[in-house]
């Protein structure tokens, strides 16, 4: 039941990838609101096979502009919410059946983001479940513009939805904060959450009540949900024995990018190994840490002029350029073209 090569995905895909399942979430969210999918399968390569396919993924940059396309089409800039609400347990794939079988809401949302990794990677962070606060925080994937607020909207909606499916219950959230700012849409947003929602937030995040959070769920089952966990677990395994420690060093380097160029101390902090152990482990593999942060940093540039509208002065920051003059001279080096030139003939080449 494991994925495709990790490491062939994480080589292939820097800013991240994402399971087919939600895909398929996001296509049943856009028909239900009335989109022809079928268009939208066509246009962005989908075919049934590979809808179909327990193993497929597709880029983080290639779902938000599949969402972007579907918001565009229904003209409902909320459709992450219909997502949320059309989100079932299996739709987050063997995590979601064991989280479905656990004792307690708590312990089932625990265990739906615990193993959140076998379905999607990003490379701005992981998903966080504080059981001592009853807080899930997804994290920030600023900037935030018309391609990515529907992700936030469909994760926290898909969390709440999981917790409503698991007891029964429609009031389950104390209160919902989103880091975007609002798009004049609070109202609806409250009435779907059935709680506060803070725009403008310092992070994405849902507090779930207490009692909901002890509340037995319906479909416990100790025996599948113990069964359930150890595949899970071998799962995670196997993903985490497919990684080289250069595979390890960027996944770490992006989220630390931001403005700033992570040095190789705190990587190898974050690593659990001494600066020489890892320049070590490095040239064991043939490669060294500045190239690995030069190559990570051209993946993540091109993918980010190819994929995305985002602006120049935000993709520096995001690289950890100190000013976009900065990198447009790097990305002219590594491509022997401006930025803007290379996004005009992606454009071009996608017509």
């Amino acid at each position: 039941m494991r994925p495709l090569n990790y490491q062939n995905h994480l080589n292939r895909n820097p800013l991240g990838d994402i399971s087919v399942l939600y895909v398929n979430v996001l296509l049943r969210a856009a028909q239900a609101e009335g989109v022809n999918t079928r268009d939208l399968m066509q246009r962005f390569q989908l075919s049934e096979q590979t809808l179909t396919s327990h193993a497929a993924r597709i880029s983080i940059p290639r779902f938000m502009r599949l969402g972007h396309a579907a918001i565009e089409a229904c003209g409902n800039p909320a459709l992450g919410l219909r997502m949320g609400a059309l989100s079932r347990p299996v739709d987050a794939g063997i995590a979601g059946l064991a989280g479905e079988s656990a004792g307690t809401a708590g312990s089932a949302i625990q265990t739906l983001i615990r193993y959140a990794r076998l379905t999607s990677r990003n490379s701005r962070g992981i998903p966080i479940a504080a059981p001592e606060t009853r807080r899930l925080t997804f994290y920030s994937i600023r900037p935030y513009n018309a391609f990515n607020y529907f992700v936030v909207d469909s994760v926290l909606g898909a969390w709440t939805q999981f917790l409503r499916t698991t007891t029964g219950r429609w009031d389950v959230l104390e209160r919902v904060t989103m880091e975007y700012a609002s798009i004049g849409q609070d109202e609806l947003f409250e009435a779907w959450f059935r709680c506060p929602v803070q725009f403008g937030a310092p992070d994405n995040s849902i507090t779930v009540k207490q009692d909901i959070w002890s509340q037995e769920t319906s479909q416990a089952q100790p025996a599948m949900h113990e069964k359930l966990l150890q595949l899970c677990d071998k799962e995670m395994q196997d993903i985490q024995r497919g990684l080289t420690t250069g595979d390890r060093v960027r996944s770490l380097l992006t989220p630390l990018f931001k403005g700033e160029t992570p040095s190789l101390e705190t990587i190898a902090s974050k690593l659990g190994v001494t600066p020489w152990t890892l320049q070590r482990q490095l040239a064991a593999e043939e490669t060294g840490f500045r190239e690995l942060m030069d190559n990570t940093r051209k993946q993540l540039a091109r993918d980010y002029i190819r994929e995305t509208e985002v602006s120049l002065s935000e993709i520096a920051w995001l690289l950890g350029f100190s000013n976009p003059a900065a990198l447009h001279k790097a990305y002219k080096r590594w491509f022997a073209l401006s930025p803007g030139e290379h996004r005009k003939q992606f454009r071009v080449n996608a017509e």
